[in-house]
């Protein structure tokens, strides 16, 4: 693997009027890493991915993607991005070739034949080719999107929220479509909600409100949080849910399924309140491994909103 990081920036801002929605973010990607992107509706991802890009200009920052300078090559790294949008794009009453077709023209990739049937036979997608795209299932649509974004063999691949509205079967199929690209070198930035998604990811990357405030493999992330996680279980969660509310070094509480999971960052007196609160209502407890949704929504509560 290239050892030269296919992204590397620093103190990248974007402002719209005047909000800052991108804040001072600096990071590298590894060539053939798969980065992920989380946080709340309105934090700055897609933007910050954008920028990294070449879809949008920084009004502050520098750095290089694929070997061009982000503020005076932004063109050449577009030409070397494919960039899959969460809402399909694409003209429903084509068939998946005609679709191929247009597309590749628009790249002018030359022969197009060539480069629409190789696609095709790619993806899986040859059989179906006279098919409407406005007839296909989720996951096929999801197919065809991603084909269209690889057919002119970018370096970088951009996903934004890539998956919504699939079955879970296609989500699966088309992460081991993702992976072993990576694998062949291509760079992929994804922008999502899942939190298994996130975990399949090399690193994530969470930015909240235009601030990069956790970065890493998923496992150091969930790590430096410094949570502490307890589950109860028993007849008595409803009165346990109660006294629970409010007290000292309970940050969190979850219902899942027939279990309770109480989340702090203060272990000792979460599981001071937790243990005096399972003996009053007779529910058991046990620790438990904190989860990456758990520092989600830790991360959520602790970052202020800069639109407001």
């Amino acid at each position: 693997m290239n050892r030269e990081p296919a992204i590397s920036v620093r103190g990248l801002v974007k402002r719209f009027g005047d909000k800052t929605v991108v804040d001072q973010v600096s990071l590298d990607v590894a060539t053939g890493e798969i980065a992920g992107f989380l946080g709340p509706n309105g934090s700055g991802k897609t933007t910050t991915i954008r920028l990294m890009c070449g879809l949008l200009t920084p009004d502050a920052g520098q750095g290089r993607v694929l070997g061009h300078d982000i503020l005076r090559e932004g063109r050449a790294i577009k030409r070397e991005v494919g960039y899959m949008t969460q809402r399909f794009s694409f003209y429903e009453d084509l068939t998946i070739e005609e679709n191929l077709n247009f597309v590749a023209g628009l790249y002018g990739l030359r022969p197009m034949g060539r480069f629409v049937a190789d696609t095709l036979a790619d993806l899986g997608l040859t059989s179906r080719r006279q098919q409407l795209a406005g007839s296909l299932s989720g996951g096929w649509k999801q197919r065809l999107a991603l084909a269209a974004c690889i057919m002119h063999r970018p370096k970088l691949l951009l996903l934004d929220e890539p998956t919504a509205g699939v079955d879970p079967k296609a989500r699966r199929e088309f992460w081991d479509e993702i992976h072993q690209r990576s694998m062949q070198g291509l760079t992929v930035l994804v922008s999502t909600h899942y939190m298994d998604e996130a975990e399949r990811c090399h690193r994530i990357n969470y930015i909240s409100y235009g601030k990069l405030v956790a970065r890493g493999k998923v496992a150091d992330v969930i790590r430096d949080a410094g949570l502490t996680t307890f589950i109860l279980e028993g007849d008595g969660l409803a009165q346990a849910t109660r006294q629970l509310q409010g007290a000292p070094g309970v940050e969190q509480i979850a219902p899942f399924g027939n279990t309770l999971h109480v989340v702090g960052s203060d272990s000792d007196t979460l599981q001071k309140s937790v243990t005096a609160v399972a003996r009053a209502t007779g529910v058991q407890i046990r620790p438990s491994e904190t989860s990456l949704e758990d520092v989600f929504i830790q991360l959520m509560g602790n970052s202020r909103d800069n639109m407001q």
